[in-house]
């Protein structure tokens, strides 16, 4: 379990570290231009999820996120004390990741984000994200679990772009994204609105693909 514990937290570190360092790196490259800005942070985080769950999926099973922590725990595949201390650890990780992002880049190593996310449209968005990021995990995890990592990528890489919150998808992300004023921020005042709408999402997807699939 020591082990387990320790993946899912190094696993959401790096992934924090990728999402807001290349967020930074992006910023600062783009001159202003907001969509080159975007795609610098987008192809990092799609391709550092690929790497993250390839290393630590045998491991830990590579949550690096409550939603899908949650979504396990209502398969009955992870008791609740277990998914408690996974949710600790990647929230955990997840503000470590942010620290080491802003050492990197000479940030201050705390600094609340004022980046606005809010709104109904937003919303809508993160159930969207949520929902599919779910969908694609829990439609493969028996048929195909191989192909996990390299769908997942794909996912979130693409969803950066179709979704007006650019699918944050995760609350431990979210959370951890309300430390940093920068490119990939989030206001804390809006977190809890996102984590409410990502955890409901988890849970419809869980759900339909218990009855898509006769589970």
């Amino acid at each position: 379990m020591q082990r387990r514990l320790f993946a899912e937290w190094l696993g959401t570190l790096f992934l924090l570290a990728t999402v807001v360092g290349s967020g930074i790196m992006a910023e600062n490259l783009a001159g202003g231009n907001v969509a080159i800005a975007l795609l610098g942070n987008t192809i990092p985080t799609g391709a550092i999820l690929v790497v993250l769950i390839l290393v630590f999926g045998p491991i830990s099973g590579a949550h690096f996120n409550p939603a899908v922590t949650l979504a396990f725990f209502i398969r009955k595949e992870i008791s609740a004390h277990e998914g408690a201390l996974f949710v600790a650890v990647q929230i955990a990780g997840g503000i470590a990741g942010v620290f080491i992002a802003h050492l990197m880049f000479e940030n201050p190593l705390i600094d609340p984000s004022t980046h606005a996310r809010t709104g109904v449209s937003q919303w809508i968005s993160e159930f969207v994200a949520t929902f599919g990021l779910l969908a694609t995990i829990l439609g493969l995890v028996k048929a195909r679990p191989e192909a996990i990592p390299y769908a997942v990528g794909l996912y979130i890489t693409a969803a950066y772009w179709f979704t007006s919150s650019t699918s944050f998808a995760n609350p431990a992300v979210t959370i951890a994204r309300g430390f940093s004023d920068t490119f990939a921020g989030i206001d804390p005042s809006h977190v809890a609105a996102f984590i409410v709408v990502q955890l409901l999402a988890a849970v419809a997807a869980t759900l339909t693909f218990k009855w898509l699939l006769a589970e």
